[in-house]
């Protein structure tokens, strides 16, 4: 179940030919209101189609000199998942893990060597740069499929690598919770715009 808002009842209902994946098509300034971090998931699985769509959204993200420094693991075997599970759950938070039927890992690749000397010559680390916009279009592109995401940074980075076979030389800098939301849309809380941009200077 998809609870649809006043923001996405605006949306066209499209399907993609030749597949079962759905679109709800609106405007970009529709769809940044409707994603959202979602924290309680239905029991419905989420279709193959779909989660490659969401790659799909990812894998064309930019990068620093075209770097691309992202991996991302799809964990949809269930007792697989909730193994993932019990390495973002502790301290009370993250049980909502539990609930969703997929959690992608996002692992951090190796930049290319441009991308490395500018981020040392700049002093930027230009690759954590790109893996939040691979996230942040995956997500989006998930909203847009009528499918709920939270992006976490609170796991035991040390497990999750053991149980993925993923390399001691890399980082898992995010994982992705993905599945249909249970929630209905809230609205967003966010600072005035006058307070978080200033015109060709900065002013407090």
């Amino acid at each position: 179940m998809f609870l649809l808002s006043p923001i996405n009842k605006k949306a066209n209902i499209t399907h993609e030919r030749g597949s079962n994946v759905v679109y709800l098509c609106m405007e970009f300034s529709e769809l940044i209101k409707l994603r959202q971090s979602v924290r309680k998931y239905t029991d419905q699985s989420v279709e193959r189609e779909k989660i490659t769509a969401c790659l799909e959204a990812a894998r064309l993200a930019p990068s620093a000199n075209n770097s691309q420094p992202w991996k991302f693991i799809v964990v949809d075997d269930p007792e697989l998942k909730n193994r993932v599970a019990d390495c973002t759950a502790s301290l009370g938070m993250n049980k909502f893990t539990y609930q969703a039927p997929v959690i992608v890992v996002v692992v951090l690749e190796k930049e290319n060597l441009f991308s490395s000397l500018g981020g040392k010559v700049k002093d930027k680390i230009f690759c954590h740069y790109d893996v939040g916009l691979a996230v942040g279009q995956f997500c989006l592109q998930a909203a847009e499929l009528g499918l709920g995401t939270c992006i976490i940074g609170w796991f035991h980075e040390k497990k999750i690598r053991k149980l993925l076979n993923i390399s001691k030389n890399r980082r898992i800098p995010l994982i992705i919770s993905l599945g249909y939301s249970e929630a209905s849309v809230r609205e967003k809380n966010r600072k005035p715009i006058d307070e978080i941009s200033s015109w060709n200077a900065y002013k407090n």
